[in-house]
């Protein structure tokens, strides 16, 4: 028969086994419940962060200049006027040309690197000409210098003693164009400024980013 004293500590250490036990599952539920309430809040946080996020994901001109053809109303600009669109996150200049601009796309031709625009790569075939440009009062040109893309900026400024019948400049390096986008020679940059896919959906409305059946 076991002694009584051996029985009280067996029946002291029973007890204890059993509170550490218990204490043990209340720190596993408490851990457990933190870990499903945190879950739970972290998860109404993303919800309720991503409403703003997807909301402004839903189709808007924005959505549309990152990535489908761009509709640009062309009727109310003035002769000489420069607007910029967005067309899948590239900057593109839309330049309605004076007849005077127009006549300047002759002068310098001399110091031009590739006035017949020979690089095919740069435009379409039907912006190919003198003009680049299907109607030859609307130039329409990415504006991306081709060195490092910087975006150039307009000078239609004729500076005669500069040989420069105006068009654009870019600041960083010094890249110059012509009216119709054309590099000059003697510059960082390599080829004209690209000509987009486009066409006249009627005579005040430009698409750009698509050209079946340019018009």
């Amino acid at each position: 028969m076991p002694h009584k004293s051996l029985t009280k500590d067996n029946n002291v250490r029973a007890a204890e086994r059993s509170t550490l036990m218990s204490e043990d599952d209340l720190d596993h539920n408490r851990r457990h419940f933190l870990t499903i309430a945190t879950a739970v809040t972290g998860a109404a946080g993303v919800t309720a962060a991503a409403i703003p996020f997807i909301s402004s994901l839903k189709p808007s001109a924005r959505a549309q200049a990152l990535g489908a053809p761009v509709e640009v109303s062309i009727g109310s600009m003035k002769p000489g006027e420069l607007i910029r669109v967005l067309w899948r996150g590239k900057l593109v200049f839309v330049l309605r040309r004076s007849e005077e601009m127009l006549q300047r796309l002759s002068a310098n031709l001399e110091n031009l690197r590739d006035p017949k625009s020979a690089e095919v790569d740069q435009q379409p075939d039907y912006a190919a000409n003198d003009t680049r440009s299907l109607k030859p009062e609307y130039l329409i040109v990415e504006g991306a210098c081709t060195h490092l893309g910087c975006a150039p900026v307009e000078d239609f400024e004729v500076r005669p003693a500069e040989s420069w019948s105006g068009g654009f400049f870019c600041p960083c390096h010094g890249s110059k164009f012509d009216l119709a986008g054309r590099v000059y020679k003697g510059v960082p940059a390599p080829t004209n400024l690209k000509v987009p896919p486009y066409r006249f959906i009627t005579d005040d409305v430009i698409m750009i980013g698509q050209d079946t059946g340019a018009v």
